[in-house]
């Protein structure tokens, strides 16, 4: 019985492109006690690997959190065994708004302490009472009502290529680091609404429930997030207050929502908003480029990156044995990329 992937990502990577069908990618969380996480991280390995499953899943004690690409010829067979468990009954699956079916390449399953890092003891407020779920079009109306705050529940590098219009825009790497520095804020300013978005919803479920423990009141969530914002957007042809891309944790780096470019190179601050990780990698920065920069650094962040890659692989692999580039413990950080000479203007 084999419960983890052993094949080499280059394999896999190959396999995929070589498929003869089409892919669905899609995202769904629910918070829900799992009694024996491990076992039901085990039963859903081996159920999704049947069906050709690729993606990312978290399963903890609190729920299930998963980023996935599913075969077409699969996915009804997919959503019955979802639907039907006790687990996932009612969940939403979010499909993807931009999908090349080169998503994933593998399935990971982890047992984790919890499904969403953000530092919260869960026994100390109630997680199920949340705030209230909201479409797209009754999400828009709310934006416009007085002594409202929307506030962006995403890192910096996520909504730096794209948000709602007049935000609250933390500037942290993660959403642990978010929730104290947004909950001060909300203290002053006191607001009669707070509006609350990120890329699915997950995060917003979790913090809508601490932000009520925390005494406000009237606190509303997008439901199902960006991705579940756009697809209501394009189908009911109403105006999109999210203006950009949505970032995504996948091979795809992102969502085109709207035309909308709202970002700039980081290395010559012309517009533009792909998200790329550095050719280097000893280095695997995530930077935004475009295309001359991409053609200029040969993909990579700076001129040493671009040095670096042109040697033979094995005397690139010497080079990085036992270091930890400055860069690995940050997605994407400004002073970083001034101590590489980027322009971040």
């Amino acid at each position: 019985m084999i419960l983890y992937n052993k094949i080499d990502r280059r394999e896999l990577k190959l396999r995929l492109f070589q498929e003869d069908f089409d892919r669905r990618t899609l995202s769904f969380y629910c918070f829900v006690e799992i009694d024996d996480p491990q076992k039901y991280r085990d039963e859903l390995f081996l159920k999704l690997s049947e069906m050709k499953v690729f993606g990312r899943i978290y399963v903890a004690r609190e729920g299930i959190n998963a980023q996935i690409s599913v075969p077409l010829p699969e996915f009804d067979r997919f959503k019955a065994y979802i639907k039907q468990h006790p687990y996932t009954l009612d969940v939403l699956l979010n499909e993807a708004i931009e999908d090349n079916g080169k998503s994933f390449y593998k399935l990971k399953i982890l047992v984790k302490y919890k499904i969403l890092s953000d530092g919260l003891d869960n026994s100390t407020f109630d997680i199920y009472d949340v705030g209230k779920h909201l479409d797209a079009e009754s999400y828009n109306q709310k934006l416009s009502e007085p002594e409202t705050v929307v506030i962006d529940l995403r890192n910096h590098y996520e909504h730096e290529v794209g948000h709602f219009e007049n935000a609250i825009l933390p500037d942290v790497d993660t959403y642990k680091e978010s929730i104290p520095v947004i909950v001060e804020l909300l203290k002053e300013k006191q607001p009669k609404n707070i509006m609350l978005y990120c890329t699915g919803g997950i995060r917003c479920e979790k913090f809508s429930a601490y932000l009520r423990h925390q005494g406000f009141e009237h606190v509303f969530q997008l439901k199902g997030g960006v991705i579940n914002y756009a697809h209501q957007v394009r189908e009911l042809e109403i105006e999109s207050k999210f203006k950009g891309k949505n970032f995504v944790f996948d091979d795809r780096m992102g969502e085109r929502v709207t035309n909308d470019v709202i970002a700039r190179c980081h290395q010559c601050g012309e517009p533009a908003d792909v998200h790329v990780n550095c050719a280097n990698d000893a280095c695997h920065l995530l930077f935004i480029q475009c295309e001359k920069c991409a053609e200029k650094y040969r993909n990579c962040c700076s001129e040493a990156c671009k040095s670096i890659i042109q040697l033979p692989v094995e005397e690139q692999i010497q080079l990085r044995k036992g270091k930890v580039h400055a860069n690995a413990h940050h997605k994407s950080r400004y002073d970083n990329l001034k101590k590489i000479n980027i322009r971040v203007d």
